[in-house]
């Protein structure tokens, strides 16, 4: 008997041991099982956050891909969407353009005279008419411009009008979407060819296609985009808090200026007031040429925002700051570094392929600046092809002999002189300046505007 009991509660111990061990076992698996459920979540969670970033970029380089190059041997920035192939036979006529000449600048001290007939500070270049761009696989031709419409499945036709594939057909947004029995957005395609919309959604007049309903009739100058919701139409905004119960009104980019917007980009002129060729805002007669801006009398520019006035153009041209000193303004916010500066966030830095050394700051392409003391860029000892040493000296490489600010080959001094009088006397005032100017005073103004003020 007693042996009995003890194979009982042995038996016992191992079946409660067992229940134990397949409990533990449940246990992990679930939580196994949660984990991965989790994992799976912040996996959706992930690639839903990466499309929405996605769709965010495209949507700024949609917004951005006007800010393309004039002329005809740079690529644009971004490369417009949307199928506009050359047409056999079609050879639109182009445009002549007059464009800041600075903007043709790649060199910082190689300054850009422009080819104008009427202005030496403007270029005149070729360019594609309005309703035209240029082709971006062969900058000689252009091609219809539809501008945010036809960007898939559909060709762009001169006039800005957009053809679709065959079984594709213009919807509400002008996208060319594909028709049963290719697909149905927003529906269902059946084997008899036609298409049942999905809740929210009804046939449009052709019954080709699904559009969202509204519940509510949608406004003046408003389409139903989702269902029930109602937007502005292409053109149109709603203006600010107070005026919100005028509804969806005109767009004109530019402003208007002295008129009034009464369709999208089409300006009325108040009386007195008038619209330049190829101007789409109202301004006074004057003698500036007030591009990017309107003239507000006789002899005031205003410029819109995100420009500047220049007075050698009398136009309005990008303005980014003052950070864009080694580099070209190209666009509002948008530097583009002269040759030898590379991008530092916002402003252009030289680049030194030899480095300056501890003691040297690079203040031009090459050309380090020698000081003990941190300053200015004109307070530094220019040190061209050189390193500058603890003393704050520019110091040359083995076999190069130090010409005033420049390190060079000893048998080109001569050359190099006879070749560059100006720069180097320019090169010799900066030294003299930096080292013993201020003991002295170097005759009248005048004689420092001569070519050798030291004869």
């Amino acid at each position: 008997m007693p042996s009995t009991r003890l194979l009982r509660t042995v038996a016992l111990q191992a079946c409660l041991l067992l229940i134990y061990i397949c409990l533990l076992q449940a246990i992990e698996l679930q939580l196994h099982e949660q984990q991965l459920q989790q994992q799976l979540l912040d996996e959706q969670l992930r690639l839903h956050q990466q499309q929405q970033l996605l769709k965010q970029q495209r949507e700024q380089q949609l917004q951005q891909r006007r800010y393309s190059s004039t002329t005809s041997t740079r690529k644009p920035y971004i490369i417009p969407q949307g199928l506009s192939l050359p047409q056999r036979g079609v050879y639109p006529e182009k445009c002549l353009r007059e464009v800041p000449a600075v903007f043709f600048q790649y060199d910082k001290e190689l300054k850009i005279v422009g080819n104008s007939s009427t202005n030496p500070y403007f270029n005149v270049i070729e360019v594609c008419c309005k309703g035209w761009r240029r082709y971006e696989y062969d900058w000689s031709r252009c091609v219809p411009d539809c501008g945010e419409r036809c960007r898939e499945n559909g060709f762009c036709l001169p006039g800005g009008r957009c053809q679709c594939f065959s079984d594709f057909v213009l919807n509400y947004r002008n996208e060319c979407v594909p028709t049963c029995p290719l697909g149905c957005p927003h529906g269902q395609c059946y084997l008899n060819g036609t298409c049942r919309c999905e809740r929210g959604y009804e046939l449009d007049g052709s019954k080709r296609f699904c559009q969202p309903q509204c519940n509510t009739t949608c406004g003046h100058n408003e389409i139903c985009l989702e269902p029930g919701k109602c937007v502005c139409a292409e053109g149109y905004a709603r203006g600010l808090r107070e005026s919100n119960a005028l509804g969806c009104q005109p767009m004109c980019i530019p402003d208007c200026g002295y008129g009034h917007c009464v369709a999208p980009n089409q300006c009325e002129c108040f009386p007195g007031y008038h619209k330049r060729m190829n101007r789409s805002s109202c301004e006074i007669n004057c003698y500036m040429r007030c591009e990017n801006g309107f003239c507000a009398n006789q002899t005031t520019c205003v410029c819109q925002n995100g420009y500047r006035y220049d007075h050698n153009t009398t136009s309005c041209l990008p303005d980014c700051g003052d950070d864009c000193r080694n580099g070209v303004c190209v666009s509002p916010g948008n530097c583009r570094c002269f040759n030898g500066y590379v991008r530092n966030r916002e402003r252009c830095d030289a680049v030194c392929d030899r480095g300056c050394g501890f003691y040297g700051r690079c203040i031009a392409p090459n050309v380090c600046g020698c000081a003990i003391v941190a300053g200015p860029e004109e307070s530094y000892q220019r040190c061209e092809n050189g390193y500058c040493n603890a003393e704050g000296h520019c110091r040359c490489l083995e076999g190069k002999t130090r010409f005033i600010d420049k390190c060079m080959s000893p048998d080109t001094v001569t050359t190099y002189a006879s070749i560059n009088p100006l720069r180097v006397n320019a090169s010799l005032m900066h030294e003299f300046q930096l080292l013993l100017g201020r003991h002295f005073i170097l005759g009248s103004p005048d004689m420092l505007q001569t070519n050798r003020w030291w004869d």
